[in-house]
């Protein structure tokens, strides 16, 4: 059983209200995804384009309750307009990201005057906008992966070695020294580490590629004895849709499988798809690897690069790189689709918890040895 909403006759200030701020937001979110629409091609246009003209239909109802009480429309939320605003500019996966989270705050679950086609709706949007941010994320995971773990390892790892130092008691350029020494060594040892990872992936993702040897063998195989359909077999297919493919391959189609059979779709190797994209290439891992790190890492020693020593230098470090962790965790937590705030206070927590224990050992290590 539905209820029906009140006119716009019989409807209080407080409702009035809020089908303005639904309306806003609606021509908010449609604004998002008709700017995104604007700087994609293809398929990703014509869903971003259909996901507008779905808030277009959503805008239509509240228009139709609020009567003439639309003409005075209050303004979209914080959140939308800011998302306009990147969407605008930039366009990214990061835009993604959020209209996903956007989408996943809906109200109309609960709104006694939105109707469950429309609660459905945004349930279903999440889910495309889902989808479109995988594909960007996807195109990151590489490069982007050892981008931001590289910025954050070098962030923990070097302050927590300055605030060792500096625990321990060293004097401000030997702390400076081991900080330049930690970034060079971390820095270096994390490209080449990257470098190599990448490197070995790609080289087994290149050992279980297929090949074409099917294609140009097939003519000369004995039919009776087909050990074509071996081959199919060992990649997952089952006898029925191996002695298929087979006999496609060889250009006959007088197996005895099913003829209604249908079969799997190729996979992303038989049908030349590069599996090789989602994890980039070796050496743009190894340099962005170091790059980061290094530019994580130089956080930590920035202080003492510009003179300051003891307590205030550590303060300054820990203040700097706490800033730094809450950025980079809010990253990572926009990209996963997770809360960015809540990422990055357990970015922060875990950061500062390393470099903590450190200066604590550096104190012990100080006294002890005094």
């Amino acid at each position: 059983m539905t209820t029906l909403s009140p006119s716009p006759e019989q409807a209080s200030k407080a409702q009035i209200k809020r089908w303005r701020t639904h309306l806003a937001d609606e021509r908010a979110e449609a604004a998002v995804y008709r700017a995104l629409a604007t700087k994609r091609q293809g398929e990703e246009r014509d869903i971003l384009l259909a996901l507008a003209e779905a808030e277009k239909r959503h805008e239509h109802h509240w228009l139709n309750l609020l009567g003439e009480h639309a003409a005075a429309p209050r303004r979209a939320s914080l959140n939308n307009r800011l998302l306009g605003f990147l969407a605008r500019h930039f366009g990214s996966v990061f835009v993604l990201a959020l209209a996903q989270r956007a989408e996943s705050r809906s109200p109309y679950a609960t709104d006694a005057d939105a109707t469950p086609a429309m609660a459905a709706d945004e349930a279903i949007h999440e889910e495309v906008v889902r989808g479109l941010a995988t594909r960007g994320r996807n195109r990151l995971s590489g490069t982007f992966r050892a981008a931001v773990f590289g910025a954050n390892d070098g962030l923990v790892s070097n302050l927590s070695l300055v605030m060792g130092m500096a625990g321990a008691g060293l004097a401000p350029h030997l702390v400076l020294l081991a900080g330049i020494a930690g970034l060079l060594a971390g820095a270096l040892s994390m490209g080449a580490g990257e470098y190599v990872s990448v490197r070995s992936q790609r080289e087994l993702l290149s050992a279980s590629k297929p090949t074409q040897i099917t294609l140009s063998a097939a003519k000369a195989l004995d039919i009776n004895a087909n050990e074509l359909v071996l081959v199919y077999r060992a990649r997952g297919m089952t006898p029925e849709e191996a002695e298929h493919r087979a006999a496609e391959r060889m250009g006959t189609f007088s197996c005895d499988c099913n003829p209604s059979l249908s079969l799997r779709p190729e996979t992303e190797s038989e049908k030349g798809t590069d599996e090789h994209e989602t994890i980039g290439t070796a050496l743009g891992a190894a340099v962005s690897s170091f790059c980061f790190f290094a530019s994580g890492a130089i956080i930590p020693v920035l202080p003492y690069l510009f003179g300051l020593s003891g307590f205030v230098a550590i303060i300054v470090a820990a203040v700097l790189v706490g800033i730094a962790l809450l950025a980079t965790g809010a990253v990572v937590g926009l990209l996963s689709g997770a809360p960015p705030l809540a990422r990055g206070i357990r970015q922060l927590l875990i950061g500062f918890g390393a470099a903590i224990v450190t200066y604590l050992l550096g104190l012990l290590f100080g006294t002890t040895t005094a």
